[in-house]
């Protein structure tokens, strides 16, 4: 698809990545930087700390129907820890999405939202393993309803 979109042939897109390896890391780097971006956003939008949870769980169950969706569980499931620069691609992306998420939280506590004896960082990945296992759900086949059970749950944890 990209060569035929960039007009170019197989080779010249290897010789500007380097390789073919080369490649699936830029993207899967471009993709994981534009994921965690565009649900910091989410999180940003909103000044009440369940809202803004909850506009990013429904976020991910509505891209989580295409199962196509996610090359960073994709390539966790694939790579898992054996692959250095996978693993750090998607340990600096889950980083920024876990600091976004213990701010959120913070915030969710100090309006007494949200349980005050939570750690916030522990509570963020806790979310983010929510957040994936309505992911990998979705690849396994999950309902829609199903998705939002998780959500409901993993925000119910937080009261």
């Amino acid at each position: 698809m990209l060569t035929k979109a960039l007009g170019i042939g197989r080779q010249s897109l290897y010789d500007t990545f380097g390789d073919k390896r080369g490649l699936y890391l830029a993207a899967l780097s471009r993709y994981t930087d534009a994921n965690v971006t565009r649900h910091l956003a989410v999180l940003r939008a909103q000044k009440r700390a369940t809202k803004a949870l909850m506009e990013l769980f429904t976020q991910f169950v509505q891209e989580a129907s295409d199962v196509r969706a996610c090359m960073g569980v994709a390539a966790t499931v694939e790579f898992g820890c054996r692959d250095a620069e996978v693993l750090a691609i998607n340990a600096s992306a889950a980083a920024r999405l876990v600091k976004g998420l213990a701010g959120v939280v913070e915030v969710g506590q100090r309006d007494g939202e949200f349980a005050g004896d939570v750690d916030p960082v522990e509570a963020a990945h806790y979310l983010v393993g929510a957040l994936s296992s309505i992911r990998l759900a979705a690849r396994g086949g999950a309902s829609i309803r199903s998705m939002r059970g998780i959500a409901t749950l993993a925000l119910r944890a937080l009261r």
